[in-house]
């Protein structure tokens, strides 16, 4: 495949699979795009004489891409200081565009992403090359250059991490929604009890404020602690707008127009194990939420 167009076009059917794959890697939609852009420079300039498996290569290119990035975060400490949320890939009620099941196509809850934050890179793209995408360690082994027993044991670490601190999610997206509404109803009326019931005992709330609002970065811990904290989810109670953040029940908090935030909810056995808050407003600023409903909802 040697012809510049006909390879140019054959990088663009695959644009999409690439992208949810860093996505899953790297946390941020921006960064996720850098990285297809810079897959798609080194794979112009090599060409794919000699390659049997142009899927697979395609693959391990973009996740030595990733790899790359994950350390180059690591060594300049990019990352800011406090709670950091990964991107939310947000949507309305019941509408999805091809985008966005290309991202979300496989489990990619904020949860998760939030723990493969707190992974080295080498685990990161083991897990997610291995566990999400299913790569056998062989190939595993050829990105993060290591051995296939080194690969398996950096995976395992990961996957450990993972089910302890991101329990799967309801599947019922509809239930989903009954749980986090009864929440915020809960929070409008001061109801301590309903909300203790409604919260996972363990449950974790992450808040990432960013630069401009570093007062809203903060961390709550336990079911108790957080209903404790219901007047924060009373003020923003009648303009959290029904959302799909990640593929889970989540809301959009507006006012005047402008969003406020993002919060997406993990609902495990009928009670929210986790909630996750993006808040700042630069990154807010970049997901296209502007034209997002404006009305305040029925209190």
């Amino acid at each position: 495949m040697d012809d510049v167009d006909q390879l140019a076009e054959w990088f663009q059917s695959h644009r999409l699979r690439l992208r949810g794959l860093a996505y899953r890697m790297l946390g941020s939609l921006s960064e996720a795009d850098d990285a297809v852009q810079e897959a798609w420079l080194r794979v112009s300039r090599a060409g794919t004489e000699g390659v049997d498996n142009l899927d697979g290569w395609l693959t391990t290119v973009i996740a030595r891409v990733c790899l790359n990035m994950l350390r180059t975060r690591t060594t300049r400490r990019e990352q800011p200081l406090g709670v950091h949320m990964p991107d939310p890939v947000v949507s309305r009620m019941g509408q999805f565009d091809p985008e966005q099941e290309a991202l979300l196509s496989e489990s990619v809850g904020l949860a998760l992403l939030v723990v493969l934050d707190s992974l080295n890179p080498a685990e990161r793209v083991a897990f997610v090359l291995h566990d999400i995408f299913g790569l056998p360690f062989d190939e595993v082994a050829a990105v993060v250059a290591t051995t296939p027993a080194a690969a398996r044991q950096l995976a395992s670490r990961a996957r450990r991490r993972v089910r302890q601190a991101a329990p799967p999610p309801d599947v019922d997206l509809a239930r989903q929604r009954d749980v986090v509404d009864a929440f915020f109803a809960a929070s409008r009326n001061g109801d301590l009890a309903a909300l203790v019931d409604i919260l996972h005992p363990d449950v974790v709330l992450r808040a990432d404020g960013g630069r401009a609002r570093p007062s809203a970065s903060l961390v709550i811990r336990g079911g108790i602690n957080l209903a404790g904290q219901a007047v924060i989810f009373a003020e923003g109670a009648p303009l959290a707008h029904p959302a799909v953040v990640n593929g889970a029940a989540g809301v959009v908090v507006t006012r005047h127009g402008r969003p406020l935030s993002v919060m997406g909810f993990i609902v495990t056995n009928g009670r929210i194990a986790s909630i996750d808050v993006l808040a700042d407003p630069e990154r807010l600023a970049r997901l296209g939420l502007a034209d997002w409903p404006t009305d305040a909802l029925p209190a």
